[in-house]
């Protein structure tokens, strides 16, 4: 029997007269991210987007774990494909579904008729298929409140459709209608959760992330780059940029109180992130912060980061604690590989006895009696960039 991938695309229906534009976005997503499968052909119908196999060797189980980490979608369904003929749509639900009916007690028949043309109205095709399945199933239970499996048949205007329960989606909004950001991207547990939690909300993701060679090694690196390959099984392509961080981390060591160091150099990697991001038309930056979890990132620390930003930072973690950024680490597969035991820039120069009431002015003052600039043009020139998917 045909299957066919039935999309419903959640908060994109409250989208009025753009919503179509947003439709055509999460098409556009859905087909780049099936490209490798095979060719599959994509109809707008009445709040459904189905997504169709053109080719016979497309590996179907794939392309459904693809669909689920496509943001802009609430949730799907796996459906048969049967034509308009009441005994037809009775077969092909045992034949669809009969497997998923044997491993269940309980049970509902749910008709959708669109097609107001069809001689049997809602109530018959419940009746008539949920008979046809009790009487090849009789251990099976009729529950309308609170089912196992519920077997769905919609008519529509060409085909009659037949699937089982709606599988979960991704949710959010489709990646790249709300823009492209920069994340700062350490090996750390909270930033990759802070680009998906932002790609979830629609932005385009370029990843900076700063390497201080040979106080980190290319295996930190690499740690790095896999966690943003990670996060692209839900955001898509991801532009990845490797900052050489190592000559400006010795200037602030050897020029800067060293309780201010982690301060100043959290102000440095904003001013590199922030001409990364205009070279990369990015619109706002986004980091892992969550108040309060260490020192750097107290309401003192981030307001006196913030102010050499020049566009807006998105903390998506900001309110959340620990446990709960772990939770979504492991959700999306990156909890394991941030857990691997190699140092980023961050923890290298970490002061014994960090500021976590730094003083705007007192901060600023220590980090112009160094002269940054040349070194920042100079990092921002030798960075490397490369595609992440």
């Amino acid at each position: 029997m045909k299957k066919v991938i039935l999309i419903k695309n959640g908060e994109l229906v409250l989208k009025g007269l753009n919503r179509s534009t947003f439709e055509d976005m999460l098409i556009k997503n859905m087909k780049r991210r099936l490209m490798s499968l095979g060719s599959f052909k994509f109809t707008k119908a009445q709040s459904t987007i189905m997504a169709e196999p053109e080719d016979e060797d497309v590996d179907f189980d794939e392309a459904v774990e693809r669909i689920k980490k496509v943001f802009g979608i609430v949730a799907f369904s796996v459906a048969g494909v049967t034509e308009k003929d009441l005994e037809k749509i009775k077969e092909a639900v045992m034949d669809f579904l009969g497997d998923e009916l044997r491993s269940v007690k309980t049970f509902k028949v749910n008709a959708k008729r669109s097609d107001k043309k069809f001689r049997y109205k809602s109530p018959e095709i419940c009746r008539e298929v949920g008979g046809y399945i009790l009487s090849n199933i009789p251990s099976l239970k009729v529950d309308v409140h609170n089912p196992e499996l519920t077997v769905t048949v919609e008519v529509r205007d060409k085909y009659v459709f037949v699937h089982g329960n709606q599988v979960k989606g991704a949710g959010g909004m489709p990646v790249g209608s709300s823009g492209r950001a920069a994340l700062l991207l350490s090996g750390g547990i909270d930033s990759p959760v802070a680009g998906y939690m932002m790609a979830k909300r629609g932005l385009v993701l370029t990843a900076i992330h700063f390497a201080a060679p040979p106080y980190t090694s290319p295996r930190a690196e690499l740690k790095v780059k896999t966690l943003a390959s990670i996060v692209s099984k839900y955001s898509g392509r991801i532009n990845f940029a490797v900052v050489p961080f190592t000559e400006i981390q010795e200037h602030i060591k050897d020029n800067c109180p060293e309780e201010l160091f982690t301060i100043i150099m959290r102000r440095l990697m904003m001013k590199v992130a922030l001409r990364i991001a205009e070279r990369d038309k990015c619109q706002a930056l986004i980091t892992g912060e969550s108040l309060g979890q260490v020192a750097s990132q107290t309401i003192g620390a981030i307001a006196c980061t913030d102010a050499v930003a020049t566009m807006p930072v998105f903390r998506p973690c900001i309110g959340m604690d620990k446990e709960e950024i772990i939770t979504v680490a492991r959700k999306i597969g990156t909890f394991e590989t941030s857990l691997e035991p190699y140092e980023d820039c961050c923890t290298v120069f970490t002061p014994k006895h960090p500021r976590t009431r730094p003083i705007l002015e007192n901060v600023e003052a220590a980090e112009n009696a160094v002269d940054f600039e040349e070194l920042i043009e100079r990092a921002v020139e030798k960075t490397r960039f490369c595609s992440v998917e």
